[in-house]
């Protein structure tokens, strides 16, 4: 018997477009398989199956189902395409956890761990993994600027601390930007973390468990057009994305592996997207993604495409190690 697949998207926050192409790609491939497939949007003002004719129908939020032509529908496994709150903070993860339905992103505390700058690189230093200087602040403390720069240099980067995609965040040159880019940053989420600039290579590392095995994907080398990995370079076309990446064997391997300790030390599941700059020789981590884009232009899909795994696999993969 074919197994209800719902494949949740949107989600509450800026990405929400991201992730309606994301779960629609998912939908497309996985429609063509083995699964009953539904497209289940979770926006703010409601959650709704969507089916190919655009009609609506409700998810009873208490047990996660939903009546399409007087049948209950009730499902085996969720896919899980929403980037940012809901889907990639934790939040999904601990409704199906209690409903015990299985989903194929990590669990609740890794998710929001993850989701959370500050606390995932607080969590991963002492483990001996590099990241850029840092200062902390939260929307009402007093701003002090000569501390800031006195800490993290000019230029440094403002980011929102729960956002993704981008959203929130400016490169900032003088002490003058200051204000203006926590502004923009708060616009996304009432925490912030400061960090200093670093000038080197950019690499993002897809870290999937496949078929049983924990796998680092080929390497992607980031090249943006712009100042930095902005979301027009991200989704606009506005940067090169090379796989595999233009670096040393050495540097390979040693990204590669960093990477998967992450993986292995933050206990993940399913996919990961993380993401580094070289420094003095030495791979730095700036952040990780547990619901990375899902699109053929995206890059953990194009990873994957390197590694002769497409992306029907990866889906299918995805699901079946759900289910176990």
């Amino acid at each position: 018997m074919k197994k209800n697949i719902a494949i949740i998207m949107g989600g509450y926050s800026s990405e929400f477009e991201i992730s309606l192409k994301s779960g629609q790609v998912v939908y497309d491939i996985l429609s063509k398989l083995n699964y009953n497939a539904y497209r289940i949007h979770i926006l703010k003002n409601k959650w709704v199956c969507v089916n190919d004719s655009n009609e609506e129908f409700p998810i009873d939020k208490n047990d996660f189902s939903m009546v399409i032509a007087q049948r209950k529908i009730v499902f085996d496994c969720v896919f899980n395409a929403i980037h940012g709150s809901p889907g990639e903070d934790g939040i999904m993860q601990g409704y199906f956890e209690l409903l015990g339905i299985p989903h194929t992103s990590s669990d609740m505390y890794q998710a929001a761990l993850t989701f959370n700058k500050r606390d995932c690189l607080s969590v991963l230093k002492p483990y001996g993994i590099k990241t850029a200087t840092s200062y902390y602040i939260n929307l009402g403390d007093p701003i002090d600027e000569a501390a800031i720069i006195n800490k993290v240099g000019l230029p440094c980067f403002v980011k929102a601390n729960r956002a993704g995609s981008s959203f929130g965040i400016t490169k900032v040159y003088e002490k003058e930007d200051l204000q203006n880019a926590l502004a923009v940053a708060f616009k996304e989420d009432d925490e912030v973390i400061i960090e200093a600039y670093l000038d080197g290579t950019e690499v993002s590392v897809g870290v999937i468990n496949y078929k049983g095995t924990v796998t680092v994907l080929p390497l992607t080398e980031i090249v943006s057009d712009n100042d930095f990995f902005d979301y027009q370079a991200k989704y606009m076309g506005q940067s090169q994305e090379i796989t595999p990446a233009r670096i040393s064997a050495t540097d390979a391997e040693k990204v590669s592996a960093l990477a998967k300790k992450v993986y292995d030390v933050l206990r993940l599941k399913g996919f990961s997207r993380s993401e580094y700059i070289f420094k003095d020789g030495e791979p730095h981590l700036l952040e990780v993604n547990t619901v990375p884009g899902l699109t053929a232009a995206s890059i953990l899909p194009q990873q994957a495409a390197q590694a002769g795994i497409s992306m029907s696999d990866l889906f299918e993969n995805a699901i079946a190690l759900a289910l176990k």
